[in-house]
């Protein structure tokens, strides 16, 4: 059975066309393949798609799963269903505002365990601290910057097992 046109699983980004958009981004596994843990899981909220593409690349490098959203009420909803290990959202995102989707998620109690990483070309570090981010990046994007900074904040985190499940 093949996977909804919206929920597209793409093995590397030059493999696509360019028309072709994906939502999801399936990783090399880091982990063990016998011990039933997958890889993190990463939202990418940003809404330009070349942005989005290379964030998942440099991601799906790295072993974690991805998946994206362009806009700020698709990627509220996509953390709601997936409760991801972590979101990456831009500020300026359409709809509602990354820095509002930040409220949102972290107001939640069902997706309040989620870390945010903020990251813009807009200097607003405070202002991503005061939705609740719990971290910022300035573009331009940088993949070791990128990747490090999201190793950072999933070494903080609790196990999954840990973890209460609200769903």
């Amino acid at each position: 059975m093949s996977a909804p046109s919206d929920q597209r699983v793409a093995s590397s980004p030059a493999t696509r066309g360019e028309d072709e958009p994906i939502e999801s981004y399936s990783a090399p596994r880091k982990s063990d393949p016998g011990s039933g843990h997958d890889p993190p899981l990463v939202l990418v909220v940003e809404r330009d798609a070349h942005v989005r593409e290379l964030v998942a690349h440099f991601l799906g490098r790295a072993g974690y799963r991805v998946e994206l959203a362009e806009d700020g009420p698709s990627g509220l909803a996509r953390a709601r269903a997936l409760v991801p290990d972590l979101m990456i959202t831009e500020i300026l995102v359409p709809k509602l505002d990354g820095l509002a989707l930040c409220r949102q998620i972290k107001s939640d109690p069902a997706t309040a365990s989620i870390s945010v990483l903020v990251f813009s070309i807009l200097a607003a570090s405070g202002r991503a601290t005061e939705a609740g981010a719990d971290a910022f990046l300035i573009k331009p994007l940088a993949e070791r910057r990128l990747v490090t900074a999201v190793q950072s904040l999933l070494e903080k985190r609790p196990s999954r097992e840990g973890r209460k499940n609200y769903g």
